[in-house]
């Protein structure tokens, strides 16, 4: 238990810690000595504190950063509370919100020095020189970076405040949430906001740090109160060793991605950035091993050990080795964002109107060969729909390892049904989605229209209740957050059939005649979440026709195919709507790509209004025929069930209808008046 654990223990978490900040800046230190990165520019020199600070800052900030988001995850999915249904001690869970609190705090201090230092690294003016403070002004106001790291630094601040009110797993997750906002804001400085192919570097970029900031944030975190844990200890790594797996191919994917982009080719591995490279990839691999080690003999070896104080130095014989390589990771991975890559990361040469505007070459004529070839890598949500793939069929095989079975057409639905989200969002319709609105159209009716209905049909959210685990030591794993979701009055009104077809329907007006058009094709994050918003609006409206999963109280089937029908008229008026617009939506992003070849603009957009018109009634009339089946086969079924009823009770129903009715003329004949 706690109470037992050594006194030498109790300070080995922070000496920990304290250890992987120590050499992230000493790696810092020695990764801009080697790659020159540090040295005295030619023209402008800021000084030797904002050229040794600024990148030292940032790996400070960094890992204050990681422990605010690895300590929140730490509170909404894997520490147990007390008062659970076991024996759950929880004395860590209010350690760990603690933790988090001091680690934004941190965090939010260690902003704001990087951001007083990033002025004179950006601009060659030291600090404290002769017109810094106006200048300073104007950088947090009107330039887009400083602007960037003064919304961190007030994430930071806030989290922080936020953190030390935080009392429950919801408003753990709630929390992170907001401080998750603040990696969002990071992913666009540095390479990133300059890449040539923007959304690619934005997305890489994105995943590369929350999958870094939570494997290691969440190890540190569990370490600074793996002395409070006693029993819960086991269990608790178990469930951080699961995090750190996904973790791993979150940042390897996204390290290739951005490695590949910035070196060119192998020949470049010579120079001082692919060396860097070359030395961030071995520790990542020894962090790879390390983990592996961790999940095939510490965890067993936790789970087996009886709680005192052999389970603690299980832990840290290995965490201690991991913190040290993580730390070393961070600091070579700051000084490579510190050193100029051999690819130049900006277009160079006259750009032509499409590259200006869309940060992408203008593609050939679309043929159909291309819309099937054509493929450019939207990062998120492919690596989404591979996970989606996987975690659905470890499910689908935990059930099957314990007799239950699970019919296999719904598996090659979720099967198809992702793969076409991956192709819809990365191929063709992508591709020239970006130039042609008639083929943005075609994506958006696919998201919308087609793909919801084999998400629906292979029913995840049943599966998913089935196969996950409950939780009986008061904290909330993945089954526990998927049904409160479901079940809450949020997803309760949003699924509520008649509020989901008036969401699927009239959000595409919302969406395509306000600005919301325009943030998606000109923000990445934007375009994100159009893709989850009309993907979700088609899986709630689906739902609540032919679903399987829980969640709306689904009508008859003759009020279901009457919004039906109301809603293939709603979509027909939007696809009649745009036909018959004279005015070009979004004009300075489809009015200025200088296309040679297809129809203008206008035009383009009326055929969209067609193909929203025309594509919309396939799958209606599809879903509507499907419908009709069921609701004749729900008659059959009713028939059929009033048959057997009867022959068991001697068609007692039909028996005293037909006594009841008698009833009635005998008393009509006792009535007073006239007889007949």
């Amino acid at each position: 238990m706690p109470r037992t654990v050594p006194v030498a223990l109790r300070r080995v978490p922070v000496a920990g810690v304290l250890l992987t900040v120590a050499l992230a800046v000493l790696l810092t230190v020695a990764g801009l000595a080697f790659s020159g990165a540090a040295l005295p520019g030619s023209v402008l020199d800021p000084g030797a504190l904002v050229r040794w600070g600024y990148p030292i800052s940032t790996v400070v900030s960094e890992i204050a950063a990681s422990v605010t988001l690895g300590a929140l995850l730490l509170a909404a999915f894997v520490l147990p509370r007390s008062g659970g249904r076991t024996s759950a001690d929880g004395a860590a869970w209010p350690a760990v919100v603690l933790v988090a609190g001091v680690a934004a705090g941190t965090w939010a201090v260690a902003s704001l020095v990087h951001l007083l230092l990033s002025y004179g690294y950006v601009s060659g003016a030291p600090v404290g020189g002769p017109g810094y403070g106006p200048e300073l002004g104007l950088y947090v106001t009107s330039i887009g970076l400083g602007r960037t790291y003064l919304g961190v630094t007030l994430v930071a601040a806030v989290t922080s405040v936020v953190a030390f009110l935080v009392t429950t797993p919801r408003g753990a997750l709630l929390t992170g949430l907001l401080a998750l906002s603040g990696l969002v804001m990071l992913s666009t400085t540095g390479h990133a906001s300059s890449g040539t192919n923007h959304e690619l570097a934005l997305s890489s970029m994105f995943l590369h740090l929350t999958g870094a900031a939570l494997w290691i944030g969440a190890l540190a975190a569990l370490a600074l109160v793996a002395h409070r844990l006693g029993a819960d200890l086991a269990p608790s790594v178990a469930r951080y060793s699961t995090v750190a797996a996904w973790c791993f191919v979150a940042v390897a994917v996204s390290g290739v991605v951005n490695a590949v982009a910035r070196l060119g080719s192998l020949d470049n591995l010579g120079t001082s950035y692919g060396l860097l490279v070359a030395a961030k990839v071995a520790l990542f691999a020894l962090l790879g091993m390390l983990g592996w080690a961790h999940r095939r003999a510490t965890v067993p070896a936790l789970a087996a050990a009886r709680p005192g104080a052999r389970a603690p130095w299980l832990f840290w014989r290995l965490a201690l080795v991991e913190l040290a390589v993580m730390g070393a990771v961070s600091g070579v991975a700051v000084a490579l964002g510190s050193t100029a890559p051999p690819v130049p990361q900006e277009a160079t040469g006259a750009l032509t109107p499409a590259e200006i505007v869309t940060g992408h070459p203008l593609p050939p004529p679309p043929a159909a060969d291309l819309w099937l070839t054509s493929f450019r890598w939207d990062l998120i949500p492919a690596l989404g729909c591979l996970a989606g793939v996987i975690v659905y069929v470890r499910w689908v095989r935990r059930l099957r390892a314990r007799g239950d079975r699970w019919p296999v057409v719904r598996t090659v639905s979720l099967v198809a049904g992702l793969l076409l989200l991956a192709w819809t969002t990365s191929g063709g319709p992508a591709v020239y989605g970006h130039i042609l609105f008639s083929a943005h159209m075609v994506q958006h009716m696919i998201l919308v229209m087609i793909i919801p209905v084999f998400i629906v049909l292979s029913a995840p959210i049943t599966l998913a209740a089935r196969a996950l685990p409950a939780r009986t030591d008061g904290s909330r794993g993945p089954r526990e957050w998927l049904l409160g979701i479901v079940h809450s009055r949020v997803a309760g009104f949003f699924a509520n059939p008649i509020v989901a077809a008036v969401n699927f329907a009239g959000s595409m007006f919302v969406f395509y005649f306000t600005d919301a058009f325009e943030l998606a094709l000109t923000h990445y994050l934007g375009h994100l979440v159009m893709i989850a918003h009309f993907s979700l609006a088609g899986y709630l409206f689906i739902n609540g026709l032919i679903g399987i999963d829980p969640g709306p109280k689904r009508p008859g089937y003759a009020l279901r195919l009457l919004l039906l029908f109301a809603t293939m008229a709603f979509h027909a008026f939007f696809g009649l709507a745009l036909v018959s617009n004279e005015a070009l939506l979004v004009p300075e992003w489809f009015g200025l790509l200088g296309r040679p070849w297809g129809p203008s603009a206008l035009e383009d957009q009326r055929t969209g209004g067609a193909i929203a018109w025309g594509i919309s009634e396939l799958p209606m009339l599809a879903l509507a025929i499907g419908l009709a089946i069921a609701w004749t086969r729900d008659d059959e079924r009713t028939a059929r069930r009033q048959d057997r009823a009867a022959e068991r009770d001697g068609d007692a129903e039909l028996t005293e209808y037909n006594a009841m009715l008698a009833r009635m003329a005998e008393r009509e004949q006792h009535l007073p008046g006239p007889k007949a």
